[in-house]
């Protein structure tokens, strides 16, 4: 066992042993939450890596929202549209003047060929980093009778994380697909996720994920 290996082990018992860590599971009625898989974050886009963290995560996203359509689940997708000047962005885009990428009408907030919003599933616009502030993302999940939030996207430690943990505030189990998720840090990534999977939220592989979408359908 490397000493990395043995440290996280070692890390993930005792956050165990202090409570935290628990399962919540997937419901029989999940949605796939597709958080800002945008062309900002790919090729040459302003918030791209530059070493194909988020190119694997798009891949991967890609994989999971055909496995739920295959199963009959929705998909919603989110983009951040803002207004000029980012002016309905608040202290965000004080905070974060890169948002202006964002204004309506920039490339930059396009969906990639794939994964990219079918005739008929919905598209929720948001101005912050969780999907559900100020969206009606909730209300229109529970109106499917969605129980389930499989979140995946960009950025790990930014709207990924913030979309999890509000799915959670608001009543939903929320699972996080481990590879559907890019960061511009690798660090980042991998501590937002321990967090989220320690307090938040499940944190699956995507095979784990992959298997659940097909289950549930097949339940249906």
């Amino acid at each position: 066992m490397s000493d990395s290996v043995g440290a996280a082990v070692e890390r993930a018992d005792d956050y165990s042993g202090a409570g935290f860590l628990g399962r919540v599971g997937g419901g029989a009625h999940p949605a796939v939450v597709v958080v800002d898989v945008c062309e900002a974050y790919l090729g040459d886009g302003p918030f791209a890596d530059g070493e194909g963290r988020f190119e694997a995560a798009r891949a991967s996203a890609e994989r999971v929202v055909e496995a739920a359509r295959s199963a009959g689940h929705p998909v919603v997708f989110t983009q951040v549209v803002l207004a000029p000047g980012a002016a309905d962005a608040g202290w965000f885009a004080v905070k974060v003047p890169g948002l202006v990428a964002f204004e309506a009408g920039s490339p930059y907030g396009d969906f990639p060929a794939a994964p990219a919003p079918l005739p008929g599933e919905l598209v929720v616009t948001k101005q912050y980093a969780s999907a559900f502030f100020g969206t009606s993302l909730a209300s229109s999940l529970r109106a499917r009778g969605v129980d389930t939030a499989v979140v995946l996207g960009f950025s790990t430690s930014g709207c990924v994380r913030a979309t999890a943990l509000d799915a959670l505030q608001h009543g939903f189990r929320p699972l996080v697909v481990r590879e559907a998720c890019g960061d511009r840090e690798a660090a980042a990534h991998e501590q937002n996720l321990f967090d989220l999977d320690a307090k938040y939220a499940d944190v699956l592989a995507e095979s784990e994920i992959l298997t659940y979408l097909k289950e549930q359908g097949a339940a249906r």
